[in-house]
């Protein structure tokens, strides 16, 4: 059983290689018959596999195919192109596979390897990933599977174009075995310099973490495949919430580094004056991802060979229905009747997948949106280039209009919050009984109290996986991110009440505005990010709690981020399947913003609420992760575990508080702390040299 699991991973090395060629690092062989082979190795393929085999470590036998999947659909996609989930054609085609992969009986593993590795070589490397990473999550005979991160197998996504050839003159000329492979260093600066003011914050947008999160929420929440994949608890909600703590976490980052506010892209006619140039590569279609120069414009789309025709008016009428529902509190069904209207319907109508409740009238809003901005450099294919990196999830946050766009998306989602659709909260919703705080603080270690620190960190990552048709052996990448001192806060508390549980809820907020003026709550409420969010036992009387920053449920550990594949490949306990779920979560370097040299001021927000309106009865888990990540990311096969609206209790407006202070009720409290900024390089301790 583990054999085949751990052959199932290998389907994910060295994606554009044939299958035949060595796979690991112990250089595995699949024993392949011609019905694996394609057209370009249908004369000499059984020869160099068998030559390949002659040295392998292990070989992988595969079963005769009895009912070979009917690839017709995903063969559309040639296997040099870029797959985009945006793409409806290219989401019919993963659809196509996924269900062939679902549709193999469970626990018949051997016949699930055998239509893996029949597809493999046939269809887009891509698309191939996709689709395997998303049925073996979801499969309950592989969901203790660890399906290798992005970075891993598609490593041009992230590094720089230049750092490539290096790699391959590094893999070639020096021993796999040798240890003096020293890392590539990637600049920090290597997409723009601070002449463009946006590129103040490309260490948040071109954060590896960060876009890996964004990749593997989109793996556990797919929105277009079949239902029973798709629709987990609060799903519609959870895309309105992690997506709303993204553009709230880059605002924060834009006024540590003197920039307002992100500006919603809410005229789609007017001209874009952010350009972006990503300084990447495909290393599947052998392109250049396209640039997009400043004050360039949305205009229509018609590709025939995306089978793609869509217009500004298209998106624009999706726009005013979705208004049109916010306004009247009220969606309309395919036959003509109203339903109230919730946060988690519009999440689903505004993302638009299978979920949404009348695709026809709501349309594609979201998804359009992201198309219209992957083209406009090419929207009749007149140039014949691909789509920009606003079309792949696992990059698109690299681009400025990201933020626009989704602050955009984020401005309807407030609305509806604002409405009368969803009543303010009372002082009973808001209090827990006998329950005050009295104090609060975090601490680093350091002197002073209330004093975060961050600064530039160098870490490597092994990028050999994806380094197709070069010599094997490890070749790290070196790359500078933002992390922070890792601290306790330090939570004070008196109880005279019932309650013998609490939610502890964890959130910050900047002191004060662009202007730096103090904030209106209305304003302050989408500023506010959560750090932390956890449920602990209340004493009676007074007690300290104490809590540390690494166990946030926001986050995964950085070498959650970035493990490989060498670990635990024939494990079978729950890590495993605490990763692929549990992955899913906002790496922990980038916690906390970044703050100023000066040190930026800063409000910690803690709030104990009632666990009696929190709780979720819902049976024990027996994967490890439990809670880890699961604001943003829920918990496999489980409900969400909170009962409360996500954001609680910033979520929606105050109609009786116009600054935090009158917000307070006794079992909150606010906390000014500072955090400094030093520009200066460390190097991770975890780095092999």
């Amino acid at each position: 059983m583990a054999d085949v699991k751990r052959s199932l991973q290998f389907l994910f090395d060295r994606p554009s290689e044939p299958l035949f060629t060595p796979k690991g690092e112990n250089n595995a062989v699949f024993v392949v018959t011609q019905d694996y082979l394609t057209s370009d190795y249908e004369n000499i393929g059984l020869q160099l596999s068998s030559r390949f085999g002659e040295d392998a470590s292990e070989l992988i036998p595969l079963k005769e195919v009895q009912n070979p999947p009917d690839l017709s659909v995903a063969m559309e996609l040639d296997r040099k192109s870029e797959f985009s989930l945006f793409i409806p054609k290219h989401r019919d085609m993963a659809n196509s596979l996924i269900n062939s992969f679902m549709g193999v009986p469970q626990d018949q593993l051997q016949d699930l390897l055998a239509t893996c590795a029949f597809v493999r070589d046939k269809v887009n490397p891509q698309l191939y990933n996709y689709a395997l990473s998303v049925a073996l999550l979801h499969r309950n005979d592989t969901k203790d599977i660890r399906i290798p991160n992005f970075a891993e197998t598609f490593p041009s996504k992230f590094v720089d174009s230049k750092a490539f050839q290096q790699a391959r003159e590094v893999a070639k000329i020096i021993p796999k075995t040798d240890r003096t492979r020293t890392p590539i260093i990637i600049p920090k600066d290597f997409t723009a310099t601070d002449l463009d003011e946006e590129h103040r914050i490309a260490y948040f947008r071109e954060d590896i973490g960060i876009n890996l999160h964004h990749w593997h929420w989109h793996l556990v929440y797919p929105f277009s495949t079949n239902r029973e994949l798709v629709d987990k608890d609060r799903r519609g909600e959870l895309f309105f919430y992690m997506h709303q703590q993204i553009i709230a976490r880059y605002n924060c980052e834009r006024l540590c580094n003197f920039l307002p506010r992100v500006k919603r892209f809410s005229n789609f006619r007017e001209p874009i004056p952010e350009a972006y140039f990503p300084k990447l590569d495909s290393l599947t279609s052998s392109r250049a991802w396209p640039p997009r120069r400043a004050n360039m414009k949305w205009q229509d789309v018609n590709r025939e060979v995306d089978s793609i025709k869509m217009t500004i008016t298209d998106i624009e009428n999706d726009r005013k229905n979705i208004e049109d529902a916010i306004s009247l509190g009220l969606a309309e069904r395919p036959d003509g009747t109203m339903t109230p209207l919730t946060i988690d319907m519009l999440g689903n109508m505004v993302e638009a997948g299978i979920l949404s409740i009348n695709r026809a009238k709501y349309g594609d809003l979201h998804n359009r949106g992201h198309i219209l901005a992957a083209y406009v450099h090419d929207p009749d294919h007149r140039f014949l280039e691909l789509f920009a990196i606003m079309g792949d999830t696992a990059i698109n946050m690299r681009d400025p209009v990201f933020y626009r766009w989704h602050a955009f998306i984020d401005d309807l989602f407030q609305r509806f919050k604002s409405s009368p659709a969803v009543p303010p909260y009372g002082r009973g919703e808001l209090n827990n009984p006998g329950v005050m705080v009295t104090g609060i603080s975090v601490s680093d270690g350091g002197s002073q109290l209330n004093k975060l620190n961050t600064f530039w960190m160098q870490s490597d990552v092994d990028m050999s996986r994806g380094l197709d048709f070069s010599d094997r052996g490890t070749v790290l990448v070196r790359f500078s991110h933002l992390n922070h001192q890792p601290f306790n806060y330090m939570i004070n508390v008196n109880n005279t009440g019932a309650a013998e549980r609490t939610t502890v809820r964890i959130f910050l907020s900047p002191k004060n505005d662009e202007r730096n003026l103090p904030w209106q709550l209305a304003d302050q409420r989408v500023m506010f990010i959560e750090l932390d969010r956890f449920v602990t036992p209340l004493q009676k009387g007074a007690q300290k709690i104490t809590h540390r920053s690494d166990q946030s449920s926001i986050c995964i550990p950085f070498e959650s981020t970035f493990r490989t594949l060498k670990r635990n490949q024939t494990d079978e306990t729950n890590e495993n399947v605490a990763f692929n779920f549990c992955g899913c979560g906002w790496p922990q370097h980038m916690l906390i913003p970044k703050g100023t040299p000066q040190g930026m001021p800063f409000q910690l927000f803690v709030m104990l609420s009632n666990y009696e309106l929190d709780k979720i009865e819902q049976p024990p888990s027996t994967a490890q992760c439990q809670d880890d990540a699961s604001s943003f990311c829920g918990i496999k096969d489980r409900l969400y575990p909170d009962r409360r609206a996500m954001g609680f209790p910033f979520d929606r407006p105050s109609t009786s508080a116009a600054t935090i202070d009158e917000f307070l009720t006794p079992n909150m409290a606010v906390q000014d702390i500072t955090i400094q900024f030093s520009d200066m390089t460390v190097q991770n301790p975890r780095n092999p040299q």
